[in-house]
């Protein structure tokens, strides 16, 4: 799902809002996300997950044409969390989907 598809479906689940209501509201959000995580601070949304920034510290390595050694720069990235209810949806469908294409009876889990 991309970001015209999500405020397309946030859209015909709330009619009274327009379109373009949704889409700040969706822009809204990820900038507060992407502004959050800029800071270095931790995002939450129970039941979905968490964003959080890793940071990983400068380090010696060697370019593999020339073998010359390198010194890569820190940086910061983002990382994703699923929490624990997203997870289970997600196997939940995984194990339904396995299980219909091969005709089995889902298991007792």
């Amino acid at each position: 799902m991309n970001r015209s598809e999500l405020v397309s479906t946030l859209a015909s689940h709330f009619p009274e809002l327009g379109s373009s209501d949704v889409d700040a509201a969706v822009k809204t959000i990820v900038e507060a996300i992407g502004n959050t995580l800029s800071r270095g601070e931790r995002v939450e949304i129970r039941g979905f997950g968490s964003f959080n920034v890793t940071y990983h510290p400068e380090r010696a390595s060697r370019n593999p044409k020339t073998g010359a050694p390198v010194t890569v720069p820190s940086k910061a990235s983002p990382k994703f969390k699923p929490g624990q209810l997203l997870r289970d949806r997600v196997d939940k469908t995984r194990l339904e989907s396995a299980n219909r294409e091969h005709g089995t009876a889902p298991s007792a889990r």
